[in-house]
């Protein structure tokens, strides 16, 4: 892995307080003795993330149409930095495939972003040499347990399907398919599906390894600075999780 590739936030985050989180994709926070409305581009539950006080890092809007003049990136748990922003996995990992620095996927080379093909929008299409085409999807982890990463933090319909035709993709033999977990944060060691938050979606995803859809994760490294992928973990699907919510 080439430790200097890098997504670094294009602005100086500000530090603030969370308070309340009034739906999925508001947050309200303290900043300098007044309530600020922050965008959270996470659907995710987040509640052991998300706890009264605990202090978020945000970006100021370059945007001013923008209903919102914040966006929530980071929060600080446990001694680190959790990332809660689910855009910047993407963007990292375009610019890795741009400079063929992900080992498990370096004989293959970038060609096409929100690449449409069946019935939905790929994350990624990557060709190796021999003109063999892969599709990759990538999914943002935050939620851990016991140094156990696990997806979804919620139920997510649009995640099952996805795996679903991944699966079906893959049993056809035109593709090769992929699924990359990227975790938000430095202190997890294998990855899960979090079966007893989505057991449809754990089930799709069990399926979609036996069809031939490969399995990857690493954990980042986050800073006040960016993001950067930091190591290769396993993808475990054995593991069976209490609900811990």
């Amino acid at each position: 892995m080439s430790r200097d590739i890098s997504e670094a936030f294009p602005q100086k985050l500000v530090k603030m307080v969370f308070k309340e989180r009034p739906n999925r994709f508001i947050l309200h926070c303290l900043y300098k003795g007044s309530i600020e409305v922050v965008h959270l581009a996470d659907p995710g539950r987040l509640k052991e993330l998300l706890q009264k006080d605990t202090a978020v890092y945000v970006l100021p809007s370059t945007n001013p149409n923008r209903k919102t003049k914040w966006t929530a990136v980071l929060v600080e748990y446990e001694g680190i930095f959790v990332s809660i922003n689910t855009t910047y996995p993407n963007k990292l990992i375009e610019r890795v495939l741009k400079n063929f620095a992900l080992p498990e996927l370096s004989s293959y080379e970038w060609k096409k972003s929100e690449f449409v093909y069946g019935h939905s929008r790929w994350d990624f299409m990557l060709e190796d040499e021999a003109g063999n085409g892969l599709l990759l999807e990538v999914k943002s982890v935050t939620l851990a347990h016991g140094r156990i990463g696990m997806f979804p933090d919620a139920v997510t319909a649009r995640g099952a399907k996805h795996v679903q035709e991944l699966a079906a993709i893959a049993k056809q033999g035109e593709w090769q398919t992929a699924i990359l977990f990227v975790v938000q944060r430095e202190d997890v060691d294998l990855v899960t599906a979090a079966a007893h938050i989505d057991p449809f979606f754990a089930q799709c995803l069990e399926q979609a390894e036996k069809a031939g859809v490969r399995l990857m994760a690493y954990t980042c490294d986050m800073s006040l600075e960016g993001i950067q992928l930091s190591r290769s973990i396993p993808v475990q699907l054995d593991k069976k999780m209490l609900d811990i919510s």
